[in-house]
């Protein structure tokens, strides 16, 4: 864990229904109120998975709530990229966009290669087992980042 621990993070994705929002409510179950966290999509065209739901609650992590949004409507919503201290992108196309919109801010960008799950397994078993590993990759970041949770 470094010491230049941020004040807020932004979370950021393709769509914000799968990685994003699994990172967002990780870090919020995992470190509460250390720092202000959201999260957004390069686009918002899809609903919050339900896979992504039904194992963030195998980990006591509620997302049945989150409303998706893209980088665009978090601006329009008054969350102003420039409020943010770090953006940890999930996906390539997340990456490209988050260093282009904070060429304007001095922002730090980080890259966590992590599992785009949609699509992968047959059967529901397997899907949420791909799921599974796309969390347990997430967490893995989180713990490595910002250190061990906050006692609860």
């Amino acid at each position: 864990m470094g010491a230049d621990q941020p004040s807020s993070v932004l979370f950021c994705c393709d769509h914000n229904s799968v990685r994003s929002p699994m990172a967002e409510g990780m870090a919020k179950k995992f470190y509460g109120t250390r720092f202000y966290v959201q999260s957004v999509g390069v686009h918002n065209d899809l609903e919050i998975n339900g896979f992504s739901i039904s194992v963030c609650d195998e980990i006591g992590v509620a997302l049945e709530r989150h409303r998706t949004r893209s980088f665009e409507e978090m601006q329009e919503w008054g969350d102003d990229l420039s409020g943010f201290d770090l953006v940890i992108a999930l996906s390539p196309a997340s990456q490209r966009h988050a260093l282009e919109l904070t060429r304007l801010f001095h922002l730090e960008v980080e890259y966590w290669p992590v599992l785009d799950p949609t699509g992968l397994g047959e059967s529901r078993e397997a899907r949420l087992d791909a799921f599974r590993q796309t969390r347990d990759q997430i967490a893995e970041r989180l713990l490595a980042r910002f250190g061990p949770p906050d006692e609860e």
